[in-house]
């Protein structure tokens, strides 16, 4: 599970900023996140804007954040096998063999899984 964007390393609070954008605002205003990173969100090409203001996750953007939430995943199964997973999560890692399903419930992370979760713990050590 190699990551898609390799020099568009984004913080947490960007981050932050495109899961709000995701589940949508509640109002016409942006939030302060949200307006700190929406210029470099836009610039990687990861939102964008709408005529009438608003502000969208692109395609590339909703992928940066699946991404984010299967790697989440991992190291939390990694940590307890009894973790909750979101189902989409759980799917894609099990059709990847990242994770298997336990007899008494929950999942276990695979050598392939553990595999990866090197590879990207270090990658992130080396930035």
């Amino acid at each position: 599970m190699k990551a898609a964007m390799k020099n568009e390393k984004l913080t947490s609070d960007e981050y932050d900023a495109l899961e709000h954008i995701e589940r949508g605002a509640k109002h016409d205003r942006v939030n302060a996140c949200v307006g700190r990173n929406a210029k470099r969100l836009s610039g990687l090409k990861l939102v964008q804007y709408g005529k009438d203001g608003t502000v969208a996750l692109t395609d590339k953007g909703q992928q940066a954040l699946f991404v984010r939430r299967c790697i989440l995943g991992l190291r939390a199964l990694r940590a307890d096998p009894m973790a909750p997973l979101a189902a989409d999560v759980a799917l894609f890692l099990g059709k990847k063999s990242h994770i298997e399903a336990q007899e008494a419930g929950g999942f276990a992370v695979t050598a392939k899984g553990r595999e990866s979760l090197a590879d990207i713990d270090a990658q992130e050590k080396q930035k």
